[in-house]
């Protein structure tokens, strides 16, 4: 092969281990390096493949010698070895701009500071569910690079972090999908939030005449920094609302209907009406995420008909505004993934039911300003699952009706079965990290689910 590499892989976790496999299959020589331990899964998928590794340590001399190296996105711009390879004009890219070079598959790419998971699986289901030879990869933890050895795929629906999209050139989505743009990981921008927003609309740099995309109209960031004047694709706005002062691509006409219109010049007739009545999403950022998904379908030529039957069979990845049962007329919701103020706040916002809201864990500097209309308004009584809920105390003591606290999962829905009444929901949506009392998100999520199950389980036992 006349272009062979001296390949050297940053990260032996999933998107380093795959760009290693690709690399390799591409007859580059390849080493990889892991400052921590690698998993033994990804231990074993390298030493099958005969790759040279690393753990525990960067050996610089030998680190110095690549020719080009691919990084794990977690790595930050300041570590010793990104700054040392910096100082010599080693390139450096990302696994996804390494994986872009060998498949001609088109990439739908999904970005945005929230909501990026559900809109990734979503648009992917409904385009599985249509019959086309579709694939997932990304921030949802496969590895593209090793989905495209063999490359069997027509499309890659592909979540991407602004992490991933920071070491991206010539990566070319076919669609590129923008939700919005909040402050989120500003220590990686100096805490700029328009070096932030940069990072994030790379996705848009190398899209061209056949491809889109995908924006959110209502966000205002994304208004702010999008310069939609030098863009050569088409160009899909979406709101939640009919807007005059946009011609946009996708809106709610109802509730639960919306209108997609992808004719050139926005023809008010080429409207296509589809029903989101079955979807078992929940609030409005999920009306948005929705929105960008069905847009993403018709573009690749899914009719509504096909989308409607998706939209109705969609599960979600667990613990995001996830239904896990019904007692009394009464809704359980994990959002166990709600582990910061905004996505709590969407969760808040989404659910027009009154709301027993269970929160607290571990505070990251929490603000509560933006919840407190939210909780006033919404919120008949906070029950606070955490070691130290003072903060939690101090912010909503005076603003909901009712507070009390607990340690123990089991108690925490148990109290919220006791306050809520028919009709109402009973909403886990932290606000904050799990570590003080579990082990992670996931498991916070699990035994509220169980703890769901086993009252609803004895309540059934029960003699009348």
């Amino acid at each position: 092969m006349t272009d062979r590499k001296n390949i050297v892989i940053l990260g032996g976790a999933e998107s380093g281990v795959g760009a290693a496999l690709l690399a390799q299959a591409k007859g580059h020589a390849v080493f990889v390096s892991d400052r921590s331990p690698i998993q033994e899964q990804y231990k074993a998928k390298l030493t099958a493949a005969g790759i040279e590794f690393e753990e525990n340590q960067h050996t610089l001399e030998r680190i110095l010698q690549a020719g080009e190296v691919i990084k794990s996105p977690g790595i930050p711009e300041k570590a010793p070895v990104i700054q040392a390879l910096r100082e010599r004009n080693i390139p450096i890219i990302s696994e996804i701009e390494f994986a872009g070079r060998y498949t001609r598959s088109k990439s739908i790419c999904i970005t945005g500071t929230n909501g990026k998971t559900t809109t990734t699986l979503l648009t992917y289901h409904l385009l599985k569910s249509a019959g086309l030879k579709v694939s997932l990869a990304g921030n949802v933890g496969f590895s593209l690079a090793e989905q495209v050895i063999a490359d069997a795929h027509d499309y890659y629906v592909v979540e991407l972090s602004s992490f991933q999209l920071d070491d991206t050139h010539d990566f070319q989505p076919w669609i590129a999908v923008l939700l919005n743009i909040t402050p989120d990981h500003l220590d990686r921008y100096g805490y700029s939030l328009e070096s932030y927003a940069q990072a994030k609309l790379r996705i848009t740099r190398n899209l061209d005449s056949s491809g889109a995309f995908v924006y959110n109209a209502d966000d205002e960031v994304t208004g702010q920094y999008f310069q939609s004047a030098f863009l050569e694709t088409r160009q899909l706005p979406f709101s939640l609302h009919h807007r005059r002062d946009v011609h946009l691509a996708g809106y709610y006409t109802a509730e639960h209907q919306l209108c997609t219109n992808l004719a050139p010049g926005f023809d008010e007739e080429s409207g296509v009406e589809i029903s989101t009545a079955h979807s078992p999403l929940i609030g409005q950022h999920n009306r948005q995420n929705t929105l960008a998904a069905v847009l993403a379908a018709r573009v690749a030529g899914l009719e509504p008909e096909q989308i409607e039957a998706a939209l109705a069979t969609f599960q979600n990845a667990d613990h995001r505004l996830q239904l896990v049962g019904e007692i009394n007329g009464v809704r359980f919701i994990n959002d166990s993934k709600a582990t910061n103020v905004e996505a709590a706040w969407y969760a808040l916002d989404g659910i027009r039911q009154p709301i027993v809201w269970i929160a607290g864990g571990t505070d990251k500097g929490n603000d509560y300003s933006s919840l407190l209309g939210l909780a006033e308004s919404r919120v008949k009584a906070l029950i606070c699952l955490g070691v130290d809920n003072s903060k939690l105390r101090a912010a909503f003591g005076n603003v909901v009706p009712h507070l009390e606290e607990t340690q123990r999962m089991a108690d925490a829905v148990a109290r919220a079965a006791a306050l809520a009444a028919p009709g109402d929901v009973v909403l886990l949506s932290p606000c904050c990290a799990s570590f003080d009392l579990f082990k992670n998100y996931e498991d916070r999520g699990r035994q509220f689910a169980a703890a769901v199950q086993e009252l609803s389980r004895r309540q059934t036992a029960e003699p009348a």
